[in-house]
């Protein structure tokens, strides 16, 4: 009676999961997904690369919709994703990382400039003592990384007068001869620092001591902005100049799915041209490294792009393999041949026993006495003695030594043959010979004649 209703009750349980799994497939295959992304303000290469990714993206997978959010920075920015407030998130590589933050990819290297006005005779970065100098918002991540700089220089607020505003108020205010020196991370090439350069009187200030700063900052880089970068002529600036860098990175968080973190991952590779044609800083986007990722975990869905690009096992190690193969085939090639020696040596050993053998067997039936007889038979298991002590140490091989037997075998038996037929004529010819003396003598000329015959 009980598996009369067990049946239909595991059949129902059967139809609900299917049932279950195939409107979650069709939930997830017309699922549209609402992102954010914090960038920072609208003038910034963030908010710029940001808006090629969300344009570019949507493109191709237009049920992946995404948002910008205007930030103040990094920081901020960092905030945000921690709380899970956004999906996304661009930072620079200095900024202060969480752990439950996941890196995606590496998007642009961002130049820390200091700007300096003609007439403030700003020349080193110690001359900013007693000027007025215009910093990024505090959420900014050059806001940062400037107090970090005048640590290492050993200077306080007390020594200056810094103003924090937006990139566009401190430009303004840099015009206006309000403040004497500017410090932003920009990427080179900046199109809004190359019109400030160009239309003001200021000039590019040196970071120097790069490698020094990066004992305690591991995380900047030492570069150069190159002569010529904001003008060719005359060139701004007039000479290559040190400077410091960070990488911009593009960040998630652990709750968001794996699918749609791939597709944004493999955006940024598969779609790097529609992406350069709109920003050219995404020529430079490459898999977070140690170095120039906060040292992070990437997020699971672009660990799954990036492994696709690792070479195979045996792409990997072509070239050992290779070695190793043709170091074996050498090897296998030197044995043989080595091998085809030793074993025509041996066959070489054993036709020499074996020619000496018929030889012997030729002189077989030339003997007329035993005595001679005897000692070609000697000859003979001498041969044989010296055959076995080359088997023993491989000087002939045991195919050599079987076809050796044959013919010593025939050997042994024409001497036994030869042996009877001598014995047999024997006694005829020693009583032939002693009817021919009288008184039963030998007569010993005879009997040289008889073993001649």
């Amino acid at each position: 009676m009980r598996s009369s209703w067990l049946i239909p009750i595991a059949l129902l349980g059967l139809v609900t999961v299917a049932g279950a799994f195939a409107g979650k497939l069709i939930y997830d295959s017309r699922r549209v997904y609402q992102l954010t992304i914090a960038t920072a303000g609208p003038s910034g290469e963030y908010y710029a690369f940001g808006q090629t990714l969300a344009e570019v993206v949507t493109r191709h997978h237009p049920r992946i919709q995404i948002r910008l959010l205007e930030t103040s920075g990094s920081r901020e920015n960092m905030q945000l994703l921690e709380a899970r407030r956004v999906d996304f998130a661009i930072a620079q590589s200095d900024t202060l990382p969480s752990p439950k933050i996941r890196a995606v990819a590496s998007l642009f290297p961002e130049v820390f400039h200091l700007i300096a006005a003609e007439k403030s005779n700003i020349r080193t970065v110690p001359d900013l003592r007693g000027k007025r100098i215009a910093l990024m918002p505090q959420g900014s991540g050059s806001y940062v990384f400037f107090w970090q700089l005048m640590q290492h220089y050993g200077m306080t607020a007390a020594d200056f007068r810094a103003v924090t505003l937006n990139p566009q108020a401190a430009h303004t205010q840099f015009r206006q001869g309000k403040v004497d020196a500017i410090f932003r991370s920009i990427a080179l090439g900046n199109p809004e620092v190359r019109q400030l350069l160009q239309a003001s009187p200021g000039r590019l200030v040196p970071l120097d001591q790069v490698e020094a700063i990066k004992i305690s900052q591991p995380q900047i880089e030492a570069l150069k902005i190159p002569q010529g970068t904001y003008n060719a002529t005359p060139a701004i600036p007039e000479r290559d100049l040190p400077a410091a860098s960070v990488q911009a990175i593009l960040l998630t968080h652990q709750g968001v799915d794996e699918a749609v973190v791939y597709e944004i991952t493999r955006s940024l590779y598969e779609y790097r041209n529609e992406l350069s044609t709109l920003n050219p800083r995404a020529a430079t986007v490459s898999a977070p490294s140690p170095g120039k990722g906060f040292g992070l975990p990437l997020h699971p869905g672009a660990k799954a792009y990036y492994s696709l690009d690792q070479p195979s096992f045996l792409e990997k190690y072509a070239e050992v393999i290779g070695l190793l193969l043709s170091v074996s085939i050498l090897c296998v090639s030197s044995f043989w041949q080595l091998r085809s020696r030793l074993e025509a040596r041996q066959k070489n050993r054993a036709d020499a026993y074996n020619l000496k053998v018929l030889e012997l067997v030729d002189q077989v039936s030339q003997i007329q006495d035993l005595a001679q007889l005897e000692t070609l038979q000697h000859q003979l298991f001498a041969i044989l003695r010296r055959v076995i002590e080359d088997l023993d140490y491989d000087k002939i091989s045991p195919e050599s030594f079987q076809s050796f037997t044959f013919p010593w075998e025939v050997a042994i038996a024409t001497v036994r043959h030869r042996e009877m037929v001598l014995t047999t004529q024997q006694p005829t010819r020693t009583s032939a010979s002693n009817k021919l003396q009288p008184n039963n003598q030998p007569a010993t000329s005879s009997v040289n004649a008889a073993d001649i015959e």
